[in-house]
């Protein structure tokens, strides 16, 4: 599918994600060698971007599977649809089915049939690969779950009793995400290459929001990623704004009609960029002094 890490940047880069060499390093070798990717870092810097990307890129599906405290295999795998199931039973009747011994095990066996059988984001995944599948903040899911996971990716098949094991005829392209609200188990992270996405640099932030939203101005664009840029490093922000905040306001502030940036704009849109009141507060503290004429 690619053939070097240069390639991978470019078909990247051609859906609008720009990324540096050593991201495009991982996932060349994560494709190439048919290996799970684990991506940690802060909210905001590309991570969930990544797996949307490559589906792009390569064309095949994208399967989403967001952890949540609490989630275990059923919301994973599989389920069967209960109600699907009783109104089967009750058309069984209904047409006079039922009664002898042979009856009642042939309408058990159609109870358990594929048509009945409701597929989670892992099955889905292996059931149409080539796919690419997104395990989504995994650090919020416990313990059990995890283990759970590393299983399905050490085969890319699971075993469903009442109709036999599925098999991926070719293994998904797995990206796992994660926040790092936990620590990982050395497991999963044996089984996965793994990189750690920063926030980008001045330039390649300029470049992703001229890329994604060509519609701000140049001066507009570098004013707004200097000033994101001072903030994250100003570390007392409960939240600091990623890229996806970089975005918004650059917009919001385009749909006000800037072309760069002042302190009344700014100001009446912090609302796309930060996302508590004690993190507005600061920023328009520190816009107030960056911005002065």
């Amino acid at each position: 599918m690619v053939d070097t890490p240069a390639d991978v940047a470019a078909r990247l880069g051609a859906t609008g994600y720009l990324c540096d060499d050593d991201l495009a390093t991982v996932a060349f070798l994560s494709l190439r060698m048919e290996r799970p990717l684990l991506l940690e870092g802060e909210p905001g810097t590309g991570k969930t971007a990544l797996a949307e990307a490559l589906a792009a890129t390569l064309e095949v599906p994208l399967v989403r599977l967001q952890c949540y405290e609490g989630i275990d295999a059923t919301q994973a795998l599989y389920d069967w649809d209960f109600p699907r199931q009783v109104l089967h039973l009750r058309a069984l009747e209904a047409v006079g089915r039922g009664g002898s011994e042979q009856a009642l095990e042939e309408a058990e066996k159609d109870l358990y049939d594929e048509r009945f059988l409701l597929a989670r984001p892992v099955l889905t995944a292996l059931q149409q690969s080539p796919a690419v599948l997104l395990v989504d903040e995994i650090d919020r899911a416990d313990d059990e779950f995890e283990a759970f996971l590393l299983e399905v990716l050490s085969t890319y098949q699971v075993s469903i009793p009442e109709l036999g094991t599925v098999r991926a005829a070719q293994p998904p392209i797995v990206v796992l995400t994660s926040n790092r609200t936990r620590e990982l188990h050395d497991a999963l992270k044996r089984r996965c290459l793994y990189h750690w996405i920063d926030h980008p640099g001045l330039d390649r932030e300029v470049a992703i929001v001229r890329t994604r939203a060509p519609q701000v101005s140049a001066a507009l664009a570098e004013q707004v990623v200097g000033v994101v840029q001072q903030l994250r490093h100003r570390g007392d922000l409960e939240k600091p704004p990623g890229v996806a905040e970089t975005l918004d306001w650059a917009t919001a502030l385009h749909h006000l009609g800037a072309t760069r940036l002042d302190l009344e704009s700014s100001a009446r849109t912090l609302g796309a960029l930060v996302k508590y009141r004690e993190d507005a507060d600061r920023v328009r503290q520190a816009l107030d002094i960056m911005l002065r004429p």
